[in-house]
């Protein structure tokens, strides 16, 4: 599937929920948008590196079941980028050379649950700490190398479903207008966001050189990735819901 393509179907996605909450007479409803950073870990970065972070940005529709529970559904982009010569993991890491930057497109649904009432007019708080979780599925369309002598270097895509969960903290800003501060973690089910599988073709660790009969690293043999894992990727960000109706004053129960 390419990019385009893709892209039309998540707007198409996005652009129903939206029509959904605009035509509903309920008072539960909400839509809103985000932007904050993203990062990746794989074979490239094992954590979080603040030097190479990519913008995300989010449009989302949220149907609150009562002052708990949530439901909100949209779509997120996420530029990620990683690069062995940035801040390689080991010697071998500086040798292989590998970089790849690209775009991941997601759909995704998440339950959120907030710890304190801070929808009620009766609630003495205006805010309330947030947990969510939920699937989704994501298209990355990046272009890279997985190693110097990558025969194939370039453009790639890659489609993988995903697992997001995280803490926030969300505050009423108005009845209608609330803000909230959230990060957390996609886990994806594919090691192959960077270009580099974990599906190993076997190659000589060491290869003679030519000019002085030494015994050198070939960058051909350390074209592959850690078997045990997967790639994930991060988010933190700040987001702006508004509710078409005034917000119903569940009653809460602990």
């Amino acid at each position: 599937m390419n990019k385009t393509r893709f892209y039309t179907r998540c707007l198409s996605v996005i652009l129903a929920i939206l029509g959904v909450v605009s035509t509903s007479n309920g008072q539960q409803y909400e839509v809103g948008l985000g932007l904050g950073a993203g990062s990746y870990t794989g074979d490239i970065i094992r954590t979080i590196d603040p030097t190479q972070l990519g913008i995300q940005g989010t449009l989302f529709g949220r149907r609150n079941f009562d002052n708990a529970w949530s439901l909100r559904a949209g779509i997120s982009v996420a530029r990620l980028n990683a690069a062995d010569s940035i801040r390689p993991i080991d010697p071998v890491a500086l040798a292989r050379g590998a970089h790849f930057n690209g775009t991941m497109i997601e759909l995704g649904a998440t339950m959120e649950f907030h710890f304190l009432d801070y929808l009620s007019h009766q609630s003495n708080t205006r805010f309330s700490p947030f947990g969510f979780f939920g699937l989704g599925y994501g298209m990355f369309f990046g272009n890279g190398q997985s190693y110097s002598a990558d025969p194939q270097p370039g453009s790639y895509s890659v489609g993988t479903a995903l697992i997001p969960f995280g803490l926030g903290i969300k505050y009423k800003l108005k009845d209608r207008l609330f803000l909230s501060v959230e990060g957390g973690a996609k886990a994806t089910f594919s090691d192959h966001l960077d270009k580099i599988s974990s599906d190993a073709s076997y190659f000589p660790r060491f290869r003679t050189d030519p000019g002085t009969g030494d015994q050198v690293l070939d960058p051909a043999a350390i074209n592959f990735g850690n078997h045990s894992d997967r790639d994930w990727y991060y988010f933190l960000g700040v987001t702006l819901s508004y509710s078409f109706h005034q917000v119903k004053c569940y009653p809460y129960n602990n």
